[in-house]
C-alpha cells in the first residue's frame, strides 16, 4: 500500500521524493507533506490534517506526530486492513493542500474533473454583502 500512496502523491503537481534521515518523504516545493517512513511490514505514515485531524485522532490507530509536529496538526496513522486506499489517499491529499503553494493548488483544481467535490475557499465563505454608499 505504500507504493500506491507514493504513486498517488507523486502524481500531484510539483511533488518529488526525498530520503532525509533514511526515510521516504514526499515534498512539494521543498516542504514535506507526507512522511512515509522506512519500509516495513506495517504501513505507518504522518500527514498534516488541519481539517480532519481532530476526528482522526479519536481512533486508536492515530496519534499526534512526535518531535512537536503534532502541535501543528500533523497526525501519524498506522494503517489497518479497515482503511481503504481511497481514504489513505484522501488524507495525503488534505496534507498536500495544507502545505502546497496556491499556484500549485490552482493547477491541481484545474486538472480535477468538474464532478469531483472541491472544498469551499475561504474567500467564497467570507464574502460579505456590499456596503451602502456613504452620504456626502
Amino acid at each position: 500500500m505504500t507504493e500506491a500512496l507514493q504513486r498517488f502523491g507523486l502524481g500531484l503537481p510539483g511533488t518529488r521524493e526525498d530520503h532525509p534521515w533514511g526515510e521516504l518523504v514526499l515534498k512539494v516545493k521543498d516542504k514535506v507533506f507526507v512522511f512515509l517512513g522506512q519500509p516495513g511490514a506495517e504501513l505507518c505514515f504522518s500527514v498534516k490534517l488541519p481539517k480532519s485531524g481532530v476526528r482522526v485522532l479519536d481512533h486508536d490507530w492515530a496519534e499526534p506526530t512526535g518531535y512537536g509536529l503534532g502541535k501543528s496538526g500533523w497526525v501519524t496513522i498506522r494503517a489497518t486492513e479497515a482503511h481503504t486506499t481511497d481514504q489513505l489517499c484522501a488524507w495525503l491529499l488534505e496534507s498536500y493542500r495544507a502545505v502546497a503553494p496556491k499556484t500549485l493548488l490552482k493547477e491541481l483544481d484545474a486538472n480535477t474533473p468538474a464532478s469531483a467535490p472541491r472544498p469551499a475557499t475561504k474567500r467564497a465563505a467570507a464574502k460579505k454583502p456590499a456596503r451602502p454608499a456613504r452620504k456626502a
